[in-house]
Formats: structure tokens, sequence, C-alpha cells
């Protein structure tokens, strides 16, 4: 299922990006005792932006996940594709969306 964008502008940092992780039966995955990465490439399979970024876990329980831009991530004005990259405490890792990946559009500024 596509997932909806995440849109900022060139430069950017304020602009968190949250999503919920979910299962093939679109329940939020439990997330409790995991780590999570953030990578971002531009689209379609180009050059790596943000290369396996730590990230936040904002509500375990219901999979809620964050990552915080740095100047370096949105330094560029184009179009990427984002995936986030869940270890679990059993050892076993899983990448969501794992139909595809989360679009990021990254505006040009006009000054």
């Amino acid at each position: 299922m596509p997932e909806d964008p995440h849109y900022m502008k060139q430069g950017d940092t304020a602009s968190i990006m949250k999503r919920t992780l979910v299962n093939a039966f679109g329940s939020p995955v439990n997330l409790t005792g995991a780590s999570l990465k953030f990578s971002m490439r531009v689209k379609p399979a180009g050059t790596v932006k943000v290369n396996g970024a730590s990230a936040t876990i904002a509500n375990a329980g219901l999979g809620e996940v964050q990552y915080s831009f740095s100047t370096d991530d949105t330094d560029t004005a184009d179009e990427f594709e984002s995936e986030w990259e869940v270890s679990f405490s059993d050892g076993s890792v899983q990448t969501f969306p794992n139909d595809g990946y989360t679009p990021v559009i990254v505006t040009d500024d006009i000054a």
C-alpha cells in the first residue's frame, strides 16, 4: 500500500518525519526493546542521502517512529524514497514499509 509523502523545503530541519510501522495485516508492530535506523536515497534507486541514521521509537507499543532531519539530509531538492530498519531484541531484522518505500519530497527554496 503506497504511503503518503513527507514534504519539506530544502535546508529545513524542523520537519520531523513521523510514521506508524505496521505488519502485513495493518496492525502496529510492537517495537519494545528494538532499535531503529532510517535510510533515504534519491528516487529511483539513486544516490544514498541518509545511510542507516539513528531514528527514534516514539511509542514502542503502538509502532510509532520518527526521524529528525539534519541540514545535510535536506541540502538537495529532489524526490527521495526512504525506509525504516528495525532490529528486534531477539536479533531479527525487518524493514518497513516492506512493500515499497516512503516518499520524501524536498522542494527548492526561492532564495
